[in-house]
């Protein structure tokens, strides 16, 4: 192999396979639909990168079959005339699952699954091991603040850290070595239908361990598991599991506890993202560190030090007027998590948010829910649905939700056109904006704004 072609190079976790191919010295390019920040760093790094679905723009080291391995995202929808190129040409093609599961059989995979909190723990477990003896390789789902990166190589390292993603049932290509699973709330049902096939798909992946390794699951969880013989199984909760905390302190903006772990205490660990969430994160991260070796020193020197994941609990501004921050959350029970954290870190302060949808099916199957949680707020903007990969479904839109949301509340429905000119009109107390779709990139503006007032 002397040359890898990316369809669909942009994205974050293909991104990271890009930037491991690029310092293995081949040759590297690909396409996206957009250009965006990260695909120009990719293109600045050395990779050949387009935003046109046209064949003849692929570059001449990437027409040999023989000598190309052709990675894809399973967001590219079938009738791409690249993809159909290649699938016409008998090239090798590999989802970025597949990639990943090859690296699990030649390194020790320290894997990360679950419907939420998978990118802040794979990221905090990576950078445990990179501030340790240890070390690491690692595949992320966001950019590291520690970092600026979401790829890290390190060449003595046998182990490399991977989000374990169940769309699509990705993760079925890998072969850990350790595994963690933060959650199992049923989501994708576009893809598996009911919650039983979502399910069976975790039982699945825990099948997967290897003799020898292990599987930290949180407590509570609706799934069962399959173990091969020789894997060992803990589990894990905020106060109690084989590894959990005690002696928990919130208060002035820090949070503080002793881990407790049948692979050694660690007293007075201190997070440096300081949401609540991070405390079931945090003992996840440092159980599968604890695993690989790292030692109790390392571990507190690092979850202090750790800086957070863009669009995880990501503060553009904190201060005494106004706080405003973004999260990823686009799952209800991630939202409802969210906003948990955020009222028990400002107590007392007036909480709003702006809410956009991801993907048409989700908002189908779970608008009640997704009520449910923003409920929570004091104050809620929602925008039109991001559709992402999918097209629109007739009768389903933001109403949906809007209708649900308790009737006592302030709530709004205001285009994403037209949303900073509504946020200029008015004011806020702390301000999260929520989701998984592209409003995010307002976040700058919105920053004006509220320091204009």
């Amino acid at each position: 192999m002397k040359a890898v072609y990316f369809v669909g190079a942009g994205g974050i976790g293909m991104s990271a396979l890009v930037r491991y191919f690029l310092s293995q010295g081949l040759a590297v390019a690909g396409y996206d639909r957009t250009a965006c920040a990260l695909t120009e760093e990719l293109r600045a790094e050395g990779a050949d990168i387009h935003y046109e679905d046209n064949p003849d723009l692929i570059p001449e080291v990437c027409r040999n079959r023989e000598e190309t391995l052709v990675v894809y995202t399973p967001a590219i929808p079938a009738d791409h005339r690249e993809l159909t190129y290649f699938r016409e040409g008998g090239f090798d093609l590999q989802k970025r699952a597949q990639v990943l599961g090859t690296l699990t059989r030649s390194m020790k995979g320290l894997c990360v699954a679950g419907t939420h909190g998978k990118t802040t723990t794979t990221s905090m477990c990576a950078h445990l091991l990179h501030e340790s003896h240890v070390g690491c390789n690692a595949f992320l789902g966001g950019i590291t603040k520690n970092y600026g990166t979401n790829y890290l190589l390190h060449a003595e390292s046998p182990y490399v850290v991977i989000e374990a993603d169940e769309f699509d049932r990705s993760f079925h290509h890998l072969r850990p070595f350790a595994t963690v699973i933060t959650a199992t709330d049923a989501d994708h049902l576009d893809i598996y239908g009911t919650e039983e096939a979502y399910l069976e798909s975790f039982r699945h992946y825990t099948s997967l361990i290897q003799p020898g390794g292990a599987l930290v699951v949180h407590r509570g969880l609706k799934m069962q598991e399959s173990l091969q013989p020789g894997v060992r199984r803990f589990d894990y909760a905020r106060t109690e599991g084989d590894f959990h905390a005690e002696n928990i302190r919130i208060g002035g903006g820090h949070i503080v506890f002793d881990f407790v772990s049948p692979l050694g205490n660690i007293a007075d660990v201190e997070l440096g993202v300081p949401v609540s969430i991070n405390i079931d994160n945090g003992i996840a991260a440092m159980a599968l560190a604890q695993l690989a070796g790292a030692e109790p020193g390392e571990i507190r020197r690092a979850m202090k030090t750790f800086a957070g994941v863009d669009r995880r609990f990501d503060f553009a501004l904190n201060n005494e007027r106004h706080v405003l921050l973004s999260d990823y959350a686009h799952h209800p029970e991630e939202i409802r998590q969210s906003i948990l954290s955020i009222r028990e870190v400002f107590t007392g302060r007036k909480v709003a948010a702006i809410f956009q949808p991801h993907l048409f099916t989700r908002t189908r199957d779970f608008y009640k829910e997704f009520a449910e949680s923003l409920s929570l707020l004091d104050e809620v903007v929602l925008t039109e649905i991001y559709p992402a990969r999918e097209l629109p479904i007739p009768g389903v839109d933001s109403r949906l939700i809007f209708n649900e949301l308790r009737p006592d509340m302030e709530r709004h429905l205001v285009e994403k056109a037209r949303l900073l000119e509504w946020v200029e009109a008015h004011d806020f107390d702390v301000l999260i904006v929520l989701g998984a779709g592209d409003v995010v990139d307002y976040m700058p503006r919105l920053k004006q704004i509220l320091e204009a007032k």
